[in-house]
């Protein structure tokens, strides 16, 4: 038994136990999820046809987890105008497994995993501040490098908080560079010491070397 099914604009046949990796869909490892826009079924030599879909019928699918698909490299150039733009992409996806193939308004056997993977991801990053909590934001301005458009850029990905950028990892300094575009920018700047010195509760850089910069200066002025 196969069917036809649609899902993030493209049309995907899948059977029992196919494993396939569609546009991003909100859900995490375990979860059951259903796809309705079902074009059509096919069973025993018979197709039944959906005008556009399939009445009744219904497939499960078991998200495997959230990933990534192969980095893009998009370049642009323009003859004699010396303009040139690199700039990288990697699309997010989620990995499935289609579990049943129902028909006749039939619901899944398969119920959705317990939330309990969710609370022990909760507790394994208390220093991730929720997107919008203002009271648990940081001011990120202070790390050297980050102006007004920067900062807006990070708050809109739901970057608040010293701990979170203190905590960025590969891939995550990879998407910020991405959407910032300017490679290699966080480790040039060296954001990642600059938070955590920020919130060890140190002064900021730009303060001290300012500082540094007034006591060589009068150092100076008092030798003439």
């Amino acid at each position: 038994m196969y069917a036809v099914i649609k899902t993030g604009g493209k049309q995907y046949r899948v059977a029992a136990d196919d494993k396939l990796q569609i546009e991003k869909l909100p859900g995490e490892a375990g979860d059951i999820i259903e796809f309705t826009d079902v074009l059509m079924v096919g069973s025993d030599g018979t197709v039944d046809v959906g005008a556009p879909f399939v009445a009744g019928a219904t497939v499960a699918a078991e998200i495997l987890g959230q990933v990534r698909g192969p980095k893009v490299i998009i370049f642009k150039k323009h003859r004699r105008k010396h303009f040139r733009r690199k700039n990288g992409h990697r699309q997010d996806l989620t990995s499935v497994k289609i579990t049943e193939i129902l028909t006749g308004g039939a619901k899944p056997a398969k119920q959705a995993a317990k939330p309990a993977k969710a609370e022990k991801k909760a507790e394994a990053a208390p220093l991730a501040a929720p997107v919008g909590d203002k009271k648990a934001a940081d001011d990120l301005s202070l790390i050297g490098g980050v102006g007004p458009k920067i900062l807006k850029s990070l708050t809109d990905m739901g970057y608040t908080t010293y701990a979170q950028i203190a905590n960025l990892t590969a891939d995550e300094i990879e998407k910020i560079e991405t959407e910032i575009k300017s490679t290699g920018r966080i480790g040039r700047e060296e954001w990642i010491e600059q938070a955590k010195e920020l919130a060890a509760g140190k002064p900021p850089r730009a303060k001290v070397d300012k500082e540094a910069k007034a006591e060589k200066a009068k150092a100076t002025k008092s030798k003439e």
